[in-house]
């Protein structure tokens, strides 16, 4: 579901997107519209057993973590001293080490503590390989940004305007309603978009996430955000799409809608995250 993207629609978006970051730095922060928040943690004594998250870890910031699900719901989770962190290395073992090693990117489970909506993490827990595959993409970012400094500098010094920019395709993936979990067929079609994006010299992904008008609207701003989450995450682990060649995810409720809203195909079609492959004119030649 593949049509070329409206320029004007993105030059807004355009106007506040930033790289993602390259060093070392990626694997505790995440972009700015993604943030780890939560209230004070309460005294130990209070904390009973909590439930077992499981996801990837989407942000780092000090004592917090966030974790996302495969549905694109997310989790602040606290640590502290007293969380243990452990990798399986085989049918039976396990290896300890410490939360420098919680990378962005890292599929986890987290045994938790719990006092009213807060949560402590007593225990994470990572498969051995995955926590090679996210410190090789780390690693892998920084050699990127590293072999393609001039460019990237090139495309930083004109992210204001989107007249800069060819708008090489947009594909558009699609959501039931109040759900940002991703179908069998949007996942299908986004590991094609990236494999697409892949093959054009230093295209970047423009990731947007929208709702119907069902609903308040500070409920579909956190919606839209969570499908654009959903989208990134999915891109980036699964299609291998490189972070450091991903602009800021946005989401932007039921702004500029595909369709109108008062039909249900109207609405089905502005339930969605549109995907924009950008290449720079001064690359592509025009």
């Amino acid at each position: 579901m593949t049509s070329l993207s409206r320029t004007a629609g993105l030059a807004l978006l355009l106007g506040t997107a930033t790289l993602c970051p390259s060093t070392g730095v990626w694997a505790q922060e995440q972009n700015p519209n993604i943030i780890v928040e939560g209230e004070a943690l309460p005294d130990m004594a209070e904390l009973t057993k909590g439930p077992e998250i499981k996801g990837v870890i989407t942000a780092r910031k000090g004592d917090k973590m966030k974790v996302t699900a495969a549905d694109g719901t997310s989790t602040v989770i606290f640590l502290n001293d007293g969380t243990t962190v452990k990798a399986s290395t085989g049918l039976f073992g396990a290896k300890k080490l410490d939360m420098t090693n919680l990378l962005n990117g890292l599929p986890v489970t987290v045994k938790t503590m719990q006092s009213g909506t807060n949560l402590l993490a007593s225990q994470i827990t990572f498969k051995n390989g995955d926590f090679k595959t996210a410190n090789m993409i780390r690693n892998g970012t920084a050699q990127g940004f590293a072999e393609q400094s001039a460019a990237t500098e090139g495309l930083r010094s004109r992210m204001g305007d989107i007249d800069n920019y060819n708008v090489k395709a947009t594909t558009n993936v699609y959501f039931d309603t109040g759900k940002a979990a991703l179908s069998p067929q949007a996942r299908a079609e986004l590991c094609q978009a990236a494999s697409t994006a892949e093959g054009m010299d230093n295209a970047l992904l423009l990731v947007v996430g929208y709702t119907d008008s069902v609903g308040p609207e500070d409920y579909n701003q956190t919606l839209s955000e969570k499908r654009a989450a959903s989208v990134i995450n999915y891109l980036q682990q699964q299609c291998r799409w490189k972070p450091y060649r991903m602009l800021t995810p946005t989401g932007m409720a039921e702004s500029d809608p595909a369709a109108d809203n008062y039909t249900a195909e109207g609405k089905a079609q502005n339930r969605r995250v549109a995907v924009n492959v950008l290449v720079s004119k001064a690359i592509d030649g025009f």
